[in-house]
């Protein structure tokens, strides 16, 4: 389905795309000094497929920078060029919410003029039905966090199985209010989720929106051959007056996916045609030297790791069910080759704790140190004797096919072999990886993944939803270590009780170490980026976690 200093969208990483950084203290090159001006067509390179056009389905880095142009919520994070992009700010609604005294209940009122791309108003009864998509027990497995904050019946199965959610009012056409199953004083940011969106009545059930949409952003869609191309084109009913935040220059947008990664950095380099115009997700480590030339350099945008890539270790199956062998696994892990194998220092950083440095809440610590950040095979092998296992064992690891993953999984076979460890790879199309993972009976021993923080306002939202017990589902399973300890789960509920914010952000730090102890997975790199946009491309602003692609636009749009 992760913090900055400030800000994102959270969730598993998706490196096909826009996985750019978050906060606005980004270097972006010469690309975001140029103003956009509107018109023409934005093009993006991609490897891989979105994992959904749904938002109730989707939820990871890429798709979810896609969800800003089509789809519209009661809230949003702020734009990428903002003075706080961190920030959350009203949307659909005209102002954030007002919390009762109790902060039992949430209300809101909706905007007027709002409409879906056929023309039809948007009311507080679109809204309530397209929020509560998120409880159907098949399409809801995007983000958790409607179903985790507002009250529901446990049988509640969202509107195509249950009807209208007991736990929304609309009272009238224009206002909404939420009930909550405890007081949560970040749910402006819940609604900010891509998944918090409207859809008019009755529509989207089963598979219905796979391959089409009923947009409310700016844009909608006209073409879409999956696996190959993404048309979208100005929404003619969207109205820029209601919409404080997407600026929407291009009249349309060209996704043309399936592109290996070199092929797309040759691209990019090149600039010929349409390519002067488009964008892309980071440039391949390869490419690294031969953009630092002087007809390019100007053209690079770099942005810092506010995600963290990790080895997740299911503690539901033998041998990771013993603490002893994942701490192991925390002291064998090479890092310094992880980083050679992801580009070098450039591109990334070795990880120690789950929350990057760039996070608020960040504690340093390492409890599985190195003396040259190689790893410690003997400390490792210690505690695999300690167990019964000191001739090893073999485990399967689910990753991406992406290179830069199956490197990173290379670097790991090859550490853990030091410890007659046997890491046999299961290589998972990109567009599918997530659901896969992320669905328990399928997911295998371990996975190599990343997490951002959902939203920037506490560090809340970073380690939490990795190791909540209490939230481990049957799909869009964020826990993938699926750890469910007592002590864990009640130390959440003890900082998420706190009121002061900072107080609280300093105990999220501990509670990072905390976890570490327990280590149901294995941070492996905090992964930066570096990127080549076009040279015709203006107001691009990269970020590793979600990139803004409302403010990005052409400086002239007749190029290409």
């Amino acid at each position: 389905m992760l913090k900055k200093l400030t800000r994102a969208p959270a969730v598993l990483v998706a490196a096909a795309l826009l996985l750019t950084a978050c906060n606005g203290q980004n270097d972006a090159g010469g690309a975001a000094g140029d103003d956009p001006v509107s018109g023409g067509t934005m093009h993006m390179l991609q490897n891989a497929d979105f994992s959904y056009l749904d938002p109730a389905r989707g939820f990871d880095g890429g798709v979810n920078a896609f969800y800003r142009l089509v789809y519209r919520g009661l809230t949003m994070q702020a734009a990428g060029d903002a003075e706080d992009p961190n920030a959350i700010v009203p949307d659909m609604a005209e102002s954030l919410g007002t919390a009762s005294e109790d902060g039992l209940t949430w209300t809101y009122t909706i905007k007027d003029g709002l409409k879906f791309d056929n023309g039809d108003p948007i009311t507080s009864a679109e809204v309530e039905f397209g929020i509560s998509r998120a409880w159907d027990p098949e399409i809801g497995i995007g983000s958790p966090w409607l179903k985790n904050t507002v009250e529901a019946p446990a049988d509640y199965a969202g509107p195509y199985q249950s009807g209208d959610h007991p736990g929304i009012e609309t009272p009238d056409e224009h206002t909404i209010v939420f009930h909550l199953k405890a007081p949560f004083p970040e749910f402006d940011n819940v609604l900010a989720q891509p998944n918090a969106v409207p859809f008019p009545v009755g529509t989207g059930a089963g598979d219905e929106f796979i391959n089409d949409i009923i947009a409310s952003g700016p844009y909608t869609l006209d073409t879409y051959t999956p696996g190959s191309l993404i048309k979208l084109v100005r929404n003619e009913h969207w109205d820029a007056d209601t919409d404080d935040v997407r600026k929407a220059y291009p009249d349309a947008w060209e996704f043309e996916i399936g592109l290996d990664g070199a092929t797309i950095d040759e691209r990019l380099m090149a600039g010929q045609g349409t390519d002067v115009s488009a964008i892309s997700g980071r440039v391949q480590p390869a490419t690294l030297a031969r953009i630092q030339s002087p007809d390019l350099a100007d053209r690079v945008a770099t942005a810092d790791a506010y995600c963290t890539t990790y080895m997740g270790m299911n503690t539901t199956k033998a041998p990771f069910d013993q603490v002893e062998v994942r701490q192991a696994m925390n002291y064998a892990i090479d890092r310094a080759s992880l980083q050679v194998a992801s580009g070098g220092n450039q591109l990334a950083d070795p990880a120690t704790t789950i929350t990057p440095p760039a996070v608020n809440g960040h504690k340093d610590f390492d409890l599985y140190p190195s003396d040259d950040g190689t790893g410690d095979p003997d400390k490792a092998l210690e505690l695999l004797t300690s167990v019964g296992l000191q001739d090893g064992f073999s485990f399967t690891l689910d990753i991406r096919s992406q290179p830069a993953m199956q490197a990173q999984a290379e670097s790991i076979q090859q550490a853990l072999a030091k410890i007659n460890v046997e890491v046999v790879l299961n290589v998972i199309d990109t567009s599918t990886y997530y659901e896969t993972i992320g669905t328990p009976s399928q997911q295998s021993d371990a996975a190599i993944t990343g997490w951002c923080p959902d939203w920037a306002s506490s560090a809340s939202t970073m380690v939490p939803p990795l190791v909540d017990g209490r939230l481990i589902t049957d799909k869009g399973n964020n826990n993938l270590a699926q750890i469910n300890d007592e002590g864990i789960n009640a130390r959440i509920d003890e900082i998420k009780a706190m009121t002061d914010l900072d107080a609280a952000n300093v105990e999220w730090g501990h509670f990072d170490e905390e976890v570490m102890a327990l280590a149901p997975m294995a941070p492996l790199l905090w992964e930066k980026g570096v990127f080549l946009p076009g040279e015709n491309v203006a107001g691009y602003i990269p970020n590793t976690s979600m990139t803004d692609l409302t403010i990005i636009g052409l400086k002239d749009p007749s190029a290409g």
